[in-house]
């Protein structure tokens, strides 16, 4: 069941990152949504509207960003493990996150977060058995027929698998523009999965 809730969390992350956009409250909830990143807080009378949300900036990759989100990956989660779902905004945890960040080789947390995005969608459309780029739809429909034929599953567990993956599917997924970073991410898709896909 693990290896089916990891790509359903990545689907799932990734429509709430684009979902809320760039609001400061994304990383309130980043451990119980992976994949959604923070970014920095508008002022308060320029809190962004649902109508205008930024979508996804999409990248290429390079092999070293990848390779600096998974050796940042270790100080992220020190900092993120603490932070309590549903927490406000805090500029000091901004700030450590900032400074994780720049060890890295990244400018600041939200160029952190914009190649994790990046990774995010394609994680999403790699269908965990073949290891093949199929998109998330088609991964979220194989995740759907995958619950429902599990005889062993609690009827609760089912049920509330079903919802996410059919809420999961209703969000409307980018198509990855820059295609070369469906073959980095194949490439780096053991390591990205544990990295980032475990904390579902």
């Amino acid at each position: 069941m693990r290896d089916l809730v990891r790509p359903v969390a990545a689907a799932l992350g990734l429509a709430a990152a684009i979902a809320v956009g760039s609001s400061g409250a994304v990383f309130a909830q980043a451990k119980q949504q992976q994949m959604a990143p923070p970014q920095k807080q508008a002022p308060a009378q320029a809190a962004p509207q649902p109508a205008a949300e930024a979508p996804l900036k999409q990248i290429a990759l390079t092999d070293k960003q990848i390779e600096n989100v998974l050796a940042a990956q270790k100080d992220m989660d020190a900092i993120t493990d603490k932070i309590p779902e549903n927490a406000p905004p805090d500029p000091k945890i901004d700030a450590k996150l900032d400074d994780v960040a720049k060890k890295y080789g990244f400018a600041d947390y939200p160029d952190y977060s914009g190649v994790v995005d990046n990774i995010s969608l394609v994680l999403g459309g790699i269908d965990p058995a073949s290891r093949k780029y199929v998109g998330a739809e088609a991964v979220i429909k194989a995740q759907i027929a995958q619950v429902t034929a599990d005889k062993k599953m609690a009827a609760k567990d089912k049920k509330e698998a079903l919802a996410d993956l059919n809420e999961a599917l209703k969000q409307k997924q980018p198509a990855v523009e820059n295609k070369g970073n469906i073959d980095l991410v194949l490439k780096y898709y053991d390591k990205l999965n544990d990295a980032l896909g475990d904390e579902q």
